[in-house]
């Protein structure tokens, strides 16, 4: 066999797992990874500018093609303790990544050596795994075993730690018969799949929940099918966007407290059966549970175990793959259609349609300050129906699930249940190192975008161009909204108003000057008129420098969305301003 480094075991084993894109800072602990990759040449490397950056563009390539699994490496200490927010999104969004980071050798582990820390058990809550490799010899089959665990069962990330005399140790390694481990999922029986369908033709207006799950298992071909065959509508989860096609009969719109269609709410409500596939009803989806769960009967599919009654008790749970589960449940659904068993829900589904035709809310204002409805509306008809959408939290995305429009899977990505500030632009340039053929755009509001702007300088570096929306209301209003949505009682400092300046946006920062200052283009708009010679401008500089083009919309200060904290309890602005009170909760029943 051959005699070689450990960590030259490690990169070979990267590349016969097939996961060959790393994003990482180097530093003295891992300077030898580093080596390794540079001597074996099969792994590609994107500079971050900082270590949490790093983690979040594995999570973006990952998330961007079925089977890519992102790498993120880091020097010891502080670098592993950069990446936790990193691998706390990725953990709760079922997104795997690996996390390898260096450490001090083995030795000085309990003597408080210089950036020595025990990151293996720092991170073990938010990994399916988390290793220090003590011995060199492990150091394959621990790599081996990450694989197995990152993509068996629920996905999710993994952390390697390796000191730096484990990764300079020789050991016996033969790469030649090396074999990935089975991967394990669970399956549903066919007896499950009659159950199922035993409970949903007694219902009269059934849904079917799509979740994050179905696009994780590359199964929305087998989503749709299902949908087709038994004629029932379905309602995605935000996780789950793309995974039917917002144009498609059946697609009856996300239901939730924010990111959440009028007439998919109103459906939602009305429905009497509910199947969730790979979703594990989210807080921000169900809102409360009395509302949620009056009148209706659920059945829960969803691959981890532990999450079949979670949130609250189906009547009937399946643990299985949402790939497996849903081509048991179109094997069965095609032989009862066959043999006409299947009941007609013709009726439910052109009253789902007729909400879908008529609940809609206004995005045509031409107001100035521009209302962030008309931003949406612009970018819907501009980037048309292949662009790919990344998004993380704040009143940006939420605007953006109830306004944009999405029609493939993993075209719409986003940061779900964590939801960092500054996510956006480091898994967007992770996208565009997935897909650089594809057009991406980056969404945010200016608290998002400047907890990250220097990730930016990797897009101009490394040529990753995207358009980045930034929409800008400044922070005081985000507060305000709040306020006034949902009646908290917030004290806020209205020195604010004296550095949010009309032309610079919140904090006074001039985002334009800065993106270009670290090698982008951008440009800023101030009239709703003018947003979609700003979108097709900015195409034409992403095309020609190749670099990320920031386009800064100015927002009112106050924006108004529509959210609310019962599906029947949703607050429909309309056209509010300063100082104008809230209409009373629309009941969408």
């Amino acid at each position: 066999m051959a005699r070689m480094r450990a960590v030259d075991a490690a990169v070979l084993i990267l590349e016969r797992e097939g996961a060959t894109q790393a994003f990482g800072l180097p530093g003295a602990a891992i300077n030898p990874f580093y080596s390794a990759m540079r001597d074996h040449g099969g792994i590609r490397h994107v500079l971050a500018r900082h270590v949490e950056g790093a983690a979040h563009m594995a999570e973006g390539y990952t998330r961007a093609r079925a089977g890519n699994i992102g790498i993120c490496v880091g020097t010891s200490g502080p670098a592993g303790t950069d990446m936790i927010t990193g691998l706390y999104s990725a953990w709760a969004d079922s997104t795997p990544i690996l996390c390898i980071t260096g450490q001090a050798p083995v030795a000085k582990l309990h003597k408080e050596d210089f950036q020595a820390v025990d990151i293996a058990s720092i991170a073990a809550t938010v990994t399916k795994a988390a290793t220090t490799v003590l011995e060199p010899a492990q150091v394959p089959g621990t790599f081996q075993q990450a694989f197995h665990l990152m993509r068996s069962g629920r996905p999710g990330p993994v952390l390697v730690d390796l000191p730096l005399d484990v990764q300079l140790a020789e050991i016996e390694f033969d790469i030649d018969t090396y074999e990935p481990l089975p991967v394990h999922k669970p399956v549903a029986t066919r007896a499950q799949a009659e159950k199922i369908l035993d409970l949903l033709v007694t219902a009269e207006r059934p849904l079917i929940v799509a979740g994050g799950g179905i696009i994780n298992a590359d199964a929305c071909e087998e989503l749709v099918e299902l949908a087709e065959l038994l004629d029932v509508p379905v309602i995605p989860t935000l996780m789950g966007w793309g995974s039917i096609p917002d144009d498609h009969r059946l697609m009856a719109g996300m239901a939730g407290l924010q990111t959440a269609h009028r007439y998919g709410n109103a459906t939602m409500l009305a429905s009497d059966f509910v199947l969730g596939i790979g979703n594990r009803w989210a807080n921000r989806h169900t809102g409360g549970l009395d509302t949620y769960t009056a009148g209706r009967r659920f059945v829960h599919v969803d691959i981890e175990p532990t999450q079949i009654g979670r949130v609250f008790a189906p009547d009937y749970g399946v643990v299985s793959d949402a790939k497996a589960a849903l081509r048991q449940l179109v094997a069965v659904a095609r032989e009862r259609r066959a043999a006409g068993t299947l009941p007609s829900w013709a009726d439910w589904v052109g009253a789902c349609g007729d909400r879908k035709r008529t609940l809609h809310r206004r995005n045509d204002f031409g107001d100035v300050p521009i209302k962030p409805q008309r931003v949406y509306r612009e970018m819907n008809a501009v980037f048309g129906r292949d662009v790919r959408y990344v998004s993380t939290i704040g009143l940006s995305q939420i605007a953006g699930g109830q306004f944009l429009r999405v029609y493939h899977p993993r075209h719409w990505i986003n940061c779900g249940q964590a939801g960092p500030l500054g996510w956006t632009v480091p898994a967007t340039l992770g996208v565009c190192v997935a897909e650089p053929d594809a057009t991406v755009v980056a969404l945010s509001g200016d608290y998002d975008f400047q907890f990250m702007i220097e990730e930016l300088a990797v897009g101009a570096q490394f040529n990753l161009p995207y358009i980045h929306v930034l929409v800008n209301n400044s922070y005081l209003g985000l507060i305000r909204q709040a306020q006034r949505a949902f009646d908290m009682d917030y004290h806020v400092d209205l020195a604010f108003d004296n550095i949010n300046s009309p032309e610079l946006g919140g904090y006074g920062v001039d985002h334009v000057k800065v993106a270009e200052g670290l090698g982008c283009k951008a440009i800023r708009v101030h009239e709703p008129e003018l947003i979609a010679d700003a979108f097709e401008e900015a195409a034409k500089l992403m095309a020609e420098h190749r670099v990320p083009v920031v386009v800064e919309i100015i927002l009112e200060r106050v924006t108004n969305i529509a959210m609310g904290q019962d599906l029947d309890g949703i607050v429909e602005f309309e056209e509010l301003g300063e100082g104008v009170e809230a209409p009373q909760p629309v009941g969408l029943d």
